[in-house]
């Protein structure tokens, strides 16, 4: 897996590259200037370039892009965000080598009174305004800038990450640099990652300027992009001389009148994603309606209020099942929700001796009391999106979206359990406070049941013995893969839950491969 920082950890090894290991400053910024200038010769064949410097090293960068871009013979012009008198250390150096070497440079103001026909698509835009360490919102004049480079035609490639987009959240500080494309240095930070970040980031290049591998990937960076390699590495094997029992037996607890969909897509994607056995818990009135749609899949007729909702009597048959038979034990799918679902959604996690995913309804009948997780003998996974995840934190989820990897850390280390925060992107988080954003995943997937379809993977992966968070991983990567390989076929717009089921095989061999 891939380190992704925040602005501190980058500073540190930034820090560390310099103190510990000896590397000047200078070359530092002179490798990232070198690799932003590979990467413009091979997008852009264009011939102007404005290359936008700030005051710190992000401006600083800057200067060495143009210093090199006009060596080539480029016509290059660049813009100041300070007086020459307030550089600093190598932001000073690399501002006077660029004088020298003859890039003329203006006061940032000045871009504002060059007529918008200057750009067009055959000149490109540098953006080297901020950096990482930015901290506050961008105020005028430099909004008036970004605004104005917005509205140009002229392709944008930002240094390090788009000016002006919290480096750690993805948030937008007042305003913000809308790029085509952005080189950034060692590892992604999570600003690119996060919505509204990703977008404003456009496509994304890490490049490598000679910072020690073990610092890129010290144990203190506690975010990880997940990978097809690292897909691969978690993929449970099938031996020749295997049988149903050895992929595990999944009991899914799930569907209620009018909600019966969810129940059986969770189980198909169970069974795809290679579980050996999968039995559908649901009411018993509802049996002739479900034995008239299984296949492969079983039934377990479970108490219910003759309402088509199961009975909180249904729990000493759900507990002697698995006693008996079961490996794993997924709650929630179209359950409905009310006071007798939340006794038999408590009671089950407190007394069931198996791995729990807990979905939906599932999700809904805690809302009111999370402590209910820490009392669990098993391991529980949990998989909110955004609406129910906001539920679980009783409604106080003001910086769930401003901060989605630290409330998730936060949660599932005071709940014990591993938190699947469904979204864009999915975030995956340990009690041991690690954590992981998924790669994998596409808009089209914004639609009724998909959140089933995941259930039912990252059971199935639980059942062929994977750990909690290796199965989470695995399960939400191929999950959002499947996705992909199905909007491809369908279209974003068309694409529904049951076509990512079908793209399931299609995704085992594409990493298997």
């Amino acid at each position: 897996m891939i380190k992704v920082t925040t602005a501190h950890e980058m500073m540190d090894i930034d820090r560390a590259a310099i103190n510990r290991y000896g590397i000047v400053g200078t070359e530092l910024m002179e490798r990232a200037g070198l690799a932003c200038v590979k990467k413009v010769n091979e997008i852009y064949k264009v011939q102007n370039i404005y290359v936008l410097c700030g005051g710190g090293n992000n401006g600083g960068d800057g200067f060495v892009i143009a210093r090199i871009l006009h060596g080539e013979g480029r016509d290059v012009k660049a813009f100041i965000s300070v007086p020459a008198s307030k550089l600093k250390g190598d932001a000073k150096t690399n501002y006077i080598r660029a004088k020298k070497a003859g890039v003329e440079i203006f006061p940032i103001k000045s871009l504002l009174t060059l007529s918008s026909s200057l750009f067009h698509k055959r000149s490109l835009i540098i953006d080297a305004l901020f950096g990482t360490g930015l901290s506050k919102d961008i105020r005028s004049p430099l909004s008036d800038v970004i605004n104005k480079v917005n509205r140009l035609s002229s392709p944008v490639l930002s240094v390090d990450i788009p000016s002006g987009i919290s480096s750690d959240t993805g948030q937008v500080m007042g305003y913000a640099i809308r790029a085509d494309h952005t080189v950034t240095f060692g590892l992604p930070k999570r600003g690119h990652l996060l919505y509204p970040g990703a977008e404003y980031t456009g496509s994304l290049s890490i490049a490598d300027i000679g910072f020690p591998q073990k610092l890129l990937t010290s144990s203190k960076i506690k975010v990880d992009l997940i990978q097809k390699a690292d897909a691969l590495s978690l993929m449970p094997q099938r031996p020749k001389d295997s049988h149903k029992g050895t992929y595990g037996h999944v009991l899914i607890i799930a569907g209620s009148r009018g909600k019966t969909g969810a129940a059986l897509m969770a189980a198909k994607a169970c069974l795809r994603t290679g579980a050996g056995l999968v039995t559908i818990g649901i009411p018993d009135s509802l049996v002739d309606t479900f034995q008239a749609r299984v296949t492969e899949e079983m039934i377990l007729p479970l108490p219910d209020k003759d309402n088509g909702t199961l009975s909180s009597a249904a729990v000493p048959v759900i507990l002697k099942f698995l006693e008996k038979r079961g490996d794993v034990l997924a709650i929630g799918p179209g359950i409905s929700n009310d006071k007798e679902i939340s006794a038999l959604v408590c009671e089950l996690i407190k007394r069931s001796n198996v791995p729990i995913v807990i979905d939906a309804d599932g999700l809904n009948a805690i809302a009111g009391d999370t402590s209910v997780l820490k009392k669990s003998g098993a391991p529980v996974i949990i998989t909110p999106h955004s609406g129910e995840m906001a539920r679980l934190l009783n409604g106080k989820a003001e910086n769930l979206q401003d901060d989605r990897i630290n409330t998730a850390i936060s949660f599932a280390k005071k709940t014990k359990t591993y938190l699947v925060l469904k979204g864009a992107p999915t975030i995956i988080a340990a009690p041991s406070g690690d954590s992981f954003i998924n790669s994998t995943g596409n808009p089209g997937m914004s639609t009724a049941g998909t959140g089933d379809v995941l259930t039912g993977m990252i059971s199935a992966f639980l059942a062929q013995g994977l750990s909690p968070l290796d199965a989470s991983i695995l399960g939400v990567y191929m999950h959002g893969h499947a996705g992909d390989i199905a909007a491809e076929k369908k279209g974003e717009h068309s694409l529904i839950a049951s076509d990512i089921i079908k793209a399931i095989p299609s995704v085992f061999r594409s990493i298997i491969k």
